[in-house]
């Protein structure tokens, strides 16, 4: 029997927790009833069996704002990784994701298009997890994700968003700079209840202000506003500590599961961006006035004395969306002390690309965002990086650089949408510039794609098909061919765009290209026309001993009414005679 002291302790207890049990059950009903997300970074993919996918919502954990939630690319994978495949995940921030270009733009695709023809015997999977406005945190947090599937390498390009970010120092004054603190919101985000109350707070928020959110706006305002952050000041070192702590953390895991981590240092515009905001530092030089003599030592060809300069001034700049040079330091410091952690040295080779090895318009679009040149360099930095860690075999034919430059499938419509993007991303806050008076003509078709994809009219892959239809009426092959790589690249699990690559490459005499996509689809799906497209264009190229597999396989699959025993005979003969005569 209890006594009355033992029976009010009890009473204590239940009254202690039954604010839990309640939150418990509440949490519960939400989740039973369907209400809000689950923040997973992956999610199974509804349009295929057994592949996994980035969750459109995962990002919702980083911004105190959903409305401000940004989205990835939805690049499927096999939960369960095909043996021999290659398995690449890449992690970062808007221009890890290729803004303004997207899709084919990003230094992934680029990389992705060189390793397959380079190696086009292999498969690779390069699976981009990027997403804009985000920074180390996110980056933490997927590429521990990721460590549940397979990876072969991880590649990170990110920094420049730590201030403005989702979770960035700018975004967390209420929580002191803690990331303990920081990280216990992320979390909570996750919670049913939390998004509850966030999404009732948030319409009580827009019924009350006076200054509505303006989604029309552009993300950097919304993110970022007026905030300054002084070079030096506790915010700035706050900054440059997240970045630390997070990715020593990240390098730890993958590091732990025997993962490599490539992760490139940092590029900015030097030489052709005004500082945003300009104010003085400790000896009363201000930004504006460290940059101004930049230009003038540029103008004399004085590019080690310019440089300095333009580097002072960007560090002077208090409106942060470009990266200390602080992290560039950092970055190199965690190669060095952390065992499988490689740096790729971008800004080197971008310096190389650049007049006096000053950043500028020759590789960069405006502060941060490579141009297409740039998103070139970009992937050729990781290419360079994966070889000399010897994360990739001895390549038989390598695709040279140069070769990539003229042959990646980049369309005028991708490079135009870019290039309007960026005519509306400068209009606007912070960098005010009016846009040019429109051309009073007739647009090309390209244009009017391009434009209908900038105001979201249609899809990329619906701009794509009416291309490629706009190139067929002109009987245009070689850009058919573009287009449809293209597609290959930002669908690579659908066999039909490589089956129409390999046609339309043969239809070129491009025969080793056209073997590379046939049998990429083969690898795929196994058919007795691809073996047949196969055999026959290596019969054509000299090739009986890579032949005979196909020719066995179609002899085996036979669907004609030729006889292909003789055939297989015969090449088994050339193959003999091959032989003897090495």
């Amino acid at each position: 029997m209890q006594t009355p002291m033992k029976r009010k302790s009890l009473f204590k207890l239940i009254a202690v927790l039954m604010p839990f049990l309640v939150l418990i059950i509440l949490e519960g009903a939400l989740r039973l009833f369907g209400y809000g997300h689950d923040l997973a970074v992956f999610v199974e993919d509804p349009a295929r069996t057994g592949y996994m996918v980035l969750n459109q919502h995962a990002s919702k954990r980083y911004f105190a704002n959903q409305k401000n939630a940004t989205y990835g690319n939805a690049e499927p994978f096999r939960a369960k990784k095909t043996p021999g495949t290659f398995r690449i995940f890449v992690l970062g921030e808007s221009t890890t994701i290729g803004y303004p270009y997207m899709n084919n733009g990003s230094f992934h695709r680029w990389l992705q298009y060189r390793l397959l023809q380079t190696f086009p015997e292999r498969d690779f999977e390069v699976i981009n997890l990027s997403l804009t406005a985000v920074n180390s945190y996110t980056v933490l947090d997927f590429g521990k994700a990721v460590l549940g599937y397979e990876p072969d390498a991880v590649l990170v390009y990110t920094g420049h968003n730590e201030y403005y970010g989702a979770m960035g120092v700018a975004a967390t004054k209420g929580i002191g700079y803690s990331r303990i603190l920081a990280r216990c919101l992320m979390n909570l985000r996750g919670m049913r209840i939390t998004q509850l109350i966030a999404s009732l707070t948030d319409g009580v928020a827009a019924l009350m202000s006076v200054n509505k959110l303006d989604l029309r706006e552009n993300l950097m305002k919304r993110m970022a506003s007026d905030q300054q952050i002084a070079f030096g000041s506790a915010a700035y070192n706050a900054g440059l500590d997240q970045y630390k702590e997070n990715m020593n953390e990240l390098a730890d895991a993958l590091r732990a599961k025997g993962v490599p981590l490539l992760i490139s240092n940092l590029v900015s515009n030097e030489k052709d961006l005004k500082p945003f905001i300009s104010i003085p530092e400790g000896k009363g030089k201000s930004a504006d006035a460290h940059y101004q003599s930049g230009i003038d030592l540029y103008k004399q060809a004085n590019y080690t004395g310019a440089k300095k300069e333009f580097v002072l001034a960007k560090e002077l700049d208090a409106l942060r969306f470009r990266a200390p040079e602080a992290l560039n330091v950092m970055i190199k410091q965690i190669a060095q002390t952390h065992k499988g952690v490689t740096l790729v040295d971008a800004r080197s080779l971008f310096e190389q690309h650049s007049t006096g090895g000053i950043l500028g318009s020759e590789t960069l679009l405006e502060h941060v965002h490579p141009n297409l040149a740039g998103y070139a360099l970009l992937s050729e930095a990781f290419y360079q990086t994966l070889q000399k860690a010897k994360l990739l075999p001895v390549p038989a034919n390598e695709m040279p650089f140069e070769i990539l430059k003229k042959q990646m499938p980049i369309t005028l419509v991708d490079s135009l949408k870019g290039a309007y993007e960026m005519m509306i991303l400068k209009e606007g806050w912070p960098f005010n510039i009016p846009m040019p008076a429109a051309e009073k003509r007739e647009k090309t078709e390209e244009e009017k794609l391009a434009g209908a994809l900038v105001v979201k009219q249609i899809s990329w892959r619906d701009a794509m098909a009416r291309l490629q239809q706009h190139y067929a009426a002109l009987k245009d092959t070689a850009q058919m061919l573009r287009v449809t790589e293209a597609l290959a690249l930002d669908d690579p699990l659908n066999t039909v765009h490589w089956d129409n690559a390999g046609k339309l490459s043969a239809a070129l005499g491009w025969n080793r290209q056209a073997v590379g996509y046939f049998s990429k689809a083969f690898r795929m799906e196994n058919s007795f026309e691809r073996a047949r497209m196969l055999f026959v264009l290596l019969l054509k190229m000299d090739q009986p001993e890579e032949a005979l597999p196909y020719v066995t396989y179609a002899a085996a699959h036979n669907t004609t009414r030729f006889d292909l025993g003789g055939l297989q005979a015969f090449v088994q003969q050339q193959v003999e005679a091959k032989q003897q005569r090495r």
